[in-house]
């Protein structure tokens, strides 16, 4: 007879103790979030298809390549297309390409936060103003940067940064391996970075008040 009532007994205890077990189900502004991030998603896929028809010739020749990545989406300049050999300067007839990427980050991604990555290929400099590749890529990644800031992008949504010979697509045994990892590329950030951080730390926090 004491034993059929145990079970109650030990029930009654977690409770009085603020130990009771409890299950939640997904919260509703969890929900939203994620409805968020999918939207954003849509956003940039959005804007990588009007790019596709914007850049339609330059695309077809592969001087600008577009691509969806982990890290947003990639806009990607063969250098030749952008500079002269060992130089920083934007050349006069690329900027009517740069133009339309410039109207697209203002209009269809006007909220997302832009990176401009430089990079080089590993073969030395040697007839250049610059120490190294890794200077070259980081000015030439700026010289895009100053140009973007020129068609009305605001500055506070601009990075540059410049990561020389050492984040190659492709080998540099080849030339054609050494013109592909010649190249700029502005990277639409999502915010959904920032929203799936937010979404984890609140999960942290949750999961410490269960404790």
């Amino acid at each position: 007879m004491r034993n059929k009532f145990l079970p109650i007994l030990i029930m009654s205890v977690f409770i009085l103790n603020g130990c009771a077990v409890v299950f939640q189900r997904r919260r509703p502004t969890d929900v939203e979030k994620i409805e968020v991030l999918s939207e954003e998603l849509q956003q940039l896929k959005q804007a990588r298809d009007i790019l596709k028809g914007r850049l339609e010739r330059e695309l077809r020749d592969q001087d600008v390549r577009l691509r969806m990545a982990e890290k947003g989406l990639v806009i990607t300049f063969v250098a030749e297309v952008l500079f002269d050999s060992g130089r920083a300067e934007i050349r006069e007839q690329s900027k009517p390409i740069l133009n339309k990427v410039a109207r697209v980050l203002r209009e269809e991604v006007a909220e997302n936060e832009i990176g401009v990555e430089g990079h080089t290929d590993n073969v030395p400099i040697k007839h250049s103003p610059w120490a190294s590749n890794w200077e070259l890529s980081a000015q030439r990644a700026l010289s895009v940067l100053y140009y973007l800031e020129s068609e009305n992008i605001n500055p506070r949504r601009l990075s540059a940064i410049g990561y020389g010979p050492y984040r190659p697509v492709a080998s540099n045994e080849t030339e054609k391996g050494r013109q592909l990892n010649r190249r700029v590329e502005i990277v639409v950030l999502p915010n959904m970075v920032k929203e799936l951080k937010d979404v984890r730390q609140e999960d942290i926090r949750r999961r410490e008040d269960l404790k």
